[in-house]
């Protein structure tokens, strides 16, 4: 596996252990605390950050296979993406911040800028 693809994949793990980290830890000790309305933002954040994480170990596998193909950039665009996306939503209910709900959005755009990144990157047929 390349540099490249490795550093990936480890991300794409260690982003997906800290979404079931994160999902106990609002299951657990933030449930009796927050209203259902946060729990629900919350759940979000640790939903779309899951999904990403395992976008970013799909993008990094591509990545060791076309290493010119794209996929590199969709992994990366999905690891900032978590962390502005899934990050703000933590942060806007733990703190209860609301002007956070303004940064998510760009979070948002860079999941669907790595998704067409990671289909572009299939498009390409692998070396051979």
């Amino acid at each position: 596996m390349t540099a490249p693809a490795r550093h990936l994949a480890v991300a794409g793990s260690v982003l997906a252990g800290l979404a079931v980290a994160i999902g106990a830890f609002g299951a657990h000790a933030l449930r009796a605390s927050l209203s259902p309305e946060d729990l629900a933002v919350f759940e979000t954040g640790v939903r779309y950050q899951m999904y990403h994480a395992l976008g970013t170990l799909f993008a990094a596998w591509r990545t060791s296979h076309a290493p010119d193909s794209g996929a590199r950039l969709a992994g990366w665009l999905f690891v900032i993406g978590s962390l502005v996306f899934s990050g703000s939503l933590y942060l806007l209910v733990l703190t209860e911040a609301r002007w956070l709900g303004a940064v998510t959005p760009i979070g948002g755009v860079m999941f669907l800028a790595g998704w067409l990144a990671l289909a572009a990157a299939f498009r390409r047929p692998p070396p051979a």
